[in-house]
C-alpha cells in the first residue's frame, strides 16, 4: 500500500514514512541518501557515489554502496514485497536517483522561487511555510565537499527568502513588525546590501524617514571604508527617493486602492442605478471565495440581490446577476437548503422569461445554476439541466461558461454508486479547460474532483497528486478553503495507509479543527462523528476497542460506541445515540451501530428497517456500507439485499469517493453481504 514518504536535509539527515522516523543506519548510509538528494532528483553513479562518500575508497566500497541503497530502500519502503521494483530510490542506468519522494530542500527551493509571481498575502504565506521546514543546519554531520557546498548554497538561499519575506510584509503594511527582524539580519550579515535596503524601506514605510536615512548613510559609510565601493544602484536610488519623499513602490496598501475605489463609485454610479446590482453580484462571488463568514455572508445576499433584481422586471439583467456568482461546489450537499431552493426556483423562473434568441451563454449559467443548487437532491431535474447547460456552453464556445457547467455536472453525477471513473474525466476536463483559459477557481475545483475520484479507484499516489496541486493554487490564488480538503485528504490517507486505527481517529480529529469557522455546515454537519464510524465499521473493530459484543450473532459488525464516545465528549452530552444533532444527517445510519453497542439489539434491529436510501452524493458508498454491515449484525435480509444491489456497481472502487473518510475497499462489505445472504 502506498506511504507517505518525506526526506529532510535541512538539518539532520532525517526520513519519515507515515510520519514515524524511517530507519536509515548510519553516517555513510545517511550520506548515500543525502548525495542523492543534493543530485535534486538526477541520477548518480555509482561510481560518482563512491568518490563522493570517501576521500581514499576502500576495497568493496561498490559492493558497499550497493549494500547502503538496499538498505536504504528497507527504510523507505518498508512494505515492499521481495522482486518487485523500488518506487522510490530507483535504479537508473549504472547509477542510482530518487524519484516521487518529498524532499525539505526540494520543496525550500521550489516555494522561494514561486514566491515571485505571488500576490504579497499568498508570497508570505508560502515563504513562511518555506523557512519553517528549516530544523537546523543542512545536511549536519556530512563534511564531504558536496556536502558543505550544499550546504553553502541552501544557506544563501535562506537569505533571499528571509529577505523577500521582509519585502513581501512591507507591502503588506507589517514595516513596523519587521524593523526589529532586519536590524538583527543586517548585524549578523553586514555585507548584504539588501538588507540594508530593506532595513531602510521598513522604516521609511514606518513613519521613521530620519532613522531609514541614518541607516542608508551607515550602508555607505561602511561600505566605502571597509571595502572601498559605492552603493549599489537600488541602494543608491532608495536614499534619493527618501531625500524626496518619493520612494518607488510607496504606493497605497491594498486596503487604500480599496478604500479610494469605493469611494469613486459611491460618487459616481447612481444609487438606483442597475448596475450596481451586477457590481454586488461580482463582489459576492469573491467574497464566498475567502470561506468563513465571507461565504456565510454571500449566501444571503446573493439571495437578496436576486430578490431584488426580480423587482425591476427585466430577466436579462436577473440572468446577469444569478450568474454572475459562478461559485462552484466541491461538497454534494448544500450549506443552506432554503437558500439553495429559493435560487433554483429564481433560475427557474428567469429561463422561462428570457426572450427568445436569447444568448446561449446566459441559458447556460442559468441551467448550471439550477444544477448546482440541486446537488444531493433526488430526482431528474438536476442531472438534466447540467446536461442541457453542458450543451449550451459548448454551442456558445465560452470556456468559462464550459467550465460552469462542468462543474454543475459534476455535482449531479451521483445518479448510482460507482461512477467515479466518469468523476475524474470531468475532473480532468475541468483541469485542462481552466489552465488554458486562466480560470483559476475551476482549475482548483478540477483538482478537487479529480483527488476524489482517484481516491474511489484506489489511486492513492494520483490523489495525493492532485491534492498537493490543488494546495499550491489555494495558496497562490488565496483561496482558504482549499486547506479544509486537503487537510482532512492527509488524514483519508493515514486510515487508508494501514496505519494503527488509534493513529487514523487522532488524524481525522486534527482534520475537524478546520472545519471550524469554514462557513461550510453542509460538510461540517456530521463528518467526525461519521470518519470516526467508518474506520471501525471498515476494521470490524467494536466502537470501545475492545472484543465485539454478542459473536457471531453480529457478524463482526463495527459498532459504534467509539465514535458514541467521540460525539459525546466533543459535544458534551450524556447519550451521542439520543444527540441526533451530533451525528446531523447521518442520525439515521449510525444509530443501529451505537444501539447495537449498548446491547439494544432489539431496537437497533428497528432502526435497521428505518434506514433510508442515501441521497446521491459523495459519501453514498460510505453510507450503504453502514447500512449493510448494520443489517447483518440483526439479520435484517431486505435491508442487505438494498444495500448489496445499491454497492454492486461499487465493487470495484473504495469507499473513499469524499476524499475525506473511507470505510474501505467496497468488495470487502460486498463479500460480507454475499456470505450473510447467499450463506
Amino acid at each position: 500500500m502506498s506511504k507517505d514518504v518525506r526526506v529532510g536535509v535541512l538539518g539532520p539527515v532525517t526520513a519519515w514514512v507515515d510520519g514515524a522516523e524511517a530507519a536509515l543506519g548510519g553516517p555513510r548510509q545517511r550520506a548515500v541518501l543525502a548525495r542523492l538528494v543534493a543530485a535534486g532528483g538526477r541520477t548518480v553513479t555509482a561510481d560518482r557515489l563512491v568518490q563522493d562518500l570517501w576521500m581514499d575508497p576502500p576495497r568493496g566500497a561498490l559492493a558497499a554502496v550497493r549494500t547502503f541503497v538496499a538498505a536504504l530502500r528497507r527504510g523507505l519502503e518498508p512494505g515492499r514485497t521481495a522482486h518487485t521494483p523500488a518506487r522510490l530510490l530507483v535504479t537508473d542506468g549504472p547509477g542510482y536517483a530518487l524519484r516521487g519522494v518529498d524532499v525539505d530542500a526540494w520543496s525550500f527551493e521550489a516555494a522561494v522561487a514561486g514566491a515571485r509571481d505571488l500576490a504579497p498575502a499568498a508570497a508570505r504565506t508560502s515563504l513562511d511555510r518555506a523557512l519553517g521546514a528549516w530544523r537546523g543546519t543542512p545536511y549536519a554531520g556530512l563534511d564531504q565537499p558536496w556536502a558543505a557546498a550544499e550546504r553553502a548554497r541552501l544557506a544563501e538561499l535562506r537569505l533571499v527568502a528571509t529577505e523577500r519575506r521582509a519585502e513581501v510584509r512591507i507591502a503588506l503594511g507589517d514595516a513596523a513588525d519587521v524593523v526589529p527582524g532586519l536590524d538583527a539580519h543586517v548585524a549578523e550579515h553586514p555585507w548584504r546590501e539588501e538588507a540594508w535596503r530593506l532595513l531602510a524601506l521598513a522604516l521609511y514605510r514606518s513613519g521613521r524617514q530620519a532613522d531609514a536615512l541614518a541607516v542608508l548613510r551607515r550602508a555607505r559609510a561602511m561600505l566605502a571604508d571597509e571595502l572601498g565601493v559605492d552603493p549599489g544602484p537600488r541602494l543608491a536610488e532608495l536614499e534619493g527617493q527618501v531625500l524626496r519623499h518619493d520612494v518607488g513602490g510607496d504606493v497605497a496598501t491594498p486596503d487604500d486602492v480599496w478604500r479610494d475605489t469605493a469611494s469613486a463609485y459611491e460618487r459616481v454610479v447612481a444609487a438606483g442605478a442597475r448596475s450596481r446590482l451586477e457590481s454586488t453580484a461580482t463582489l459576492l462571488r469573491t467574497l464566498a471565495l475567502s470561506g468563513g463568514e465571507g461565504l456565510t455572508a454571500a449566501r444571503s445576499q446573493r439571495v437578496a440581490a436576486v430578490r431584488a433584481a426580480e423587482q425591476l422586471s427585466d430577466p436579462e439583467l436577473t440572468a446577469r446577476v444569478i450568474g454572475a456568482f459562478d461559485v462552484p461546489g466541491s461538497w454534494t450537499r448544500s450549506d443552506d437548503a432554503g437558500a439553495a431552493a429559493e435560487m433554483v426556483a429564481a433560475a427557474e423562473r428567469t429561463l422561462a422569461a428570457l426572450p427568445e434568441g436569447a444568448p446561449d451563454a446566459v441559458r447556460s449559467r442559468l441551467l448550471a445554476t439550477v444544477a448546482m443548487e440541486s446537488r444531493g437532491l433526488p430526482g431528474p431535474r438536476g442531472p438534466e439541466a447540467a446536461r442541457q447547460a453542458e450543451t449550451l456552453a459548448r454551442r456558445a464556445c465560452d470556456p468559462a461558461v464550459l467550465a460552469f457547467a462542468l462543474a454543475g455536472r459534476y455535482l449531479t453525477h451521483f445518479e448510482r454508486t460507482g461512477l467515479a471513473r466518469e468523476r475524474d474525466a470531468i475532473g480532468a476536463e475541468l483541469v485542462a479547460l481552466a489552465a488554458r483559459h486562466g480560470l483559476s477557481t475551476f482549475e482548483i475545483l478540477g483538482h478537487l474532483v479529480r483527488t476524489q475520484a482517484l481516491s474511489a479507484l484506489g489511486d492513492h499516489d494520483g490523489a495525493k497528486a492532485h491534492a498537493d496541486e490543488t494546495a499550491v493554487l489555494g495558496v497562490r490564488y488565496e483561496r482558504p478553503l482549499v486547506a479544509v480538503f486537503t487537510g482532512w485528504f492527509a488524514a483519508l490517507r493515514v486510515a487508508a495507509s494501514g496505519a494503527p486505527v488509534e493513529v487514523a481517529e487522532q488524524a481525522y480529529r486534527q482534520a475537524a479543527g478546520s472545519l471550524d469557522g469554514s462557513g461550510m455546515p453542509g460538510l461540517a454537519d456530521g463528518l467526525l462523528p461519521l470518519a470516526l464510524l467508518a474506520l471501525r465499521v471498515w476494521h470490524g473493530l467494536p466502537a470501545d476497542g475492545g472484543v465485539p459484543d454478542g459473536g457471531a450473532a453480529h457478524g463482526g459488525a463495527a459498532h459504534g460506541e467509539a465514535a458514541h464516545q467521540t460525539a459525546t465528549r466533543d459535544a458534551g452530552t450524556d447519550s451521542a445515540a439520543e444527540d441526533s444533532s451530533r451525528w446531523g444527517p447521518y442520525e439515521p445510519w449510525a444509530r443501529p451501530h451505537l444501539l447495537l453497542a449498548r446491547g439494544a439489539d432489539a431496537e437497533a434491529a428497528a432502526a435497521v428497517r428505518r434506514i433510508p436510501d442515501p441521497s446521491p452524493g459523495l459519501l453514498a458508498e460510505v453510507l450503504w456500507v453502514l447500512a449493510g454491515r448494520a443489517a447483518i449484525a440483526v439479520g435484517d435480509r431486505r435491508v442487505a439485499e438494498r444495500a448489496r444491489a445499491a454497492l454492486t456497481p461499487a465493487a470495484d472502487e473504495v469507499s473513499a469517493g469524499s476524499g475525506v473518510l473511507t470505510a474501505g475497499p467496497v468488495r470487502d462489505h460486498l463479500d460480507a453481504l454475499a456470505a450473510f445472504l447467499d450463506g
